[in-house]
């Protein structure tokens, strides 16, 4: 599935970057200008930055499952809870964003979020 990008616009820090019909029906959504993807976890709505920290694949080609990230490009994953990396590789974890629904919109917080929070 490929991701179509979005375009957003700032409001005290949060931006508002899709409806959440779509992301329901896309899975991953690319958020341009910004680096970021949202996706849909399982009811969840998870944000974070767009390219895969080892080699910088473009993580809105990747897969969703069983609540990871799977990079495009080699065999890494990234548990969508809080950015780490699967086993044996070195990279650092992924970044996450908050992200919050309101009135049927999904909102992206740009503060980042640290791993593990």
């Amino acid at each position: 599935m490929y991701a179509r990008p979005i375009s957003v616009g700032d409001d005290a820090g949060w931006i508002a970057v899709c409806d959440l019909d779509r992301l329901k029906a896309e899975t991953i959504v690319r958020v341009v200008g910004r680096d970021l993807l949202v996706i849909w976890n399982d009811g969840d709505v998870v944000a974070c930055e767009r390219a895969c920290p080892h080699e910088q694949a473009d993580l809105a080609l990747g897969q969703v499952t069983a609540g990871r990230l799977r990079c495009p490009r080699h065999a890494a994953s990234f548990d969508l809870r809080d950015g780490t990396t699967s086993a044996g590789w070195p990279s650092r974890p992924l970044r996450l964003y908050p992200a919050r629904i309101m009135g049927g919109q999904i909102w992206i917080e740009m503060q980042e979020r640290q791993p593990g929070r």
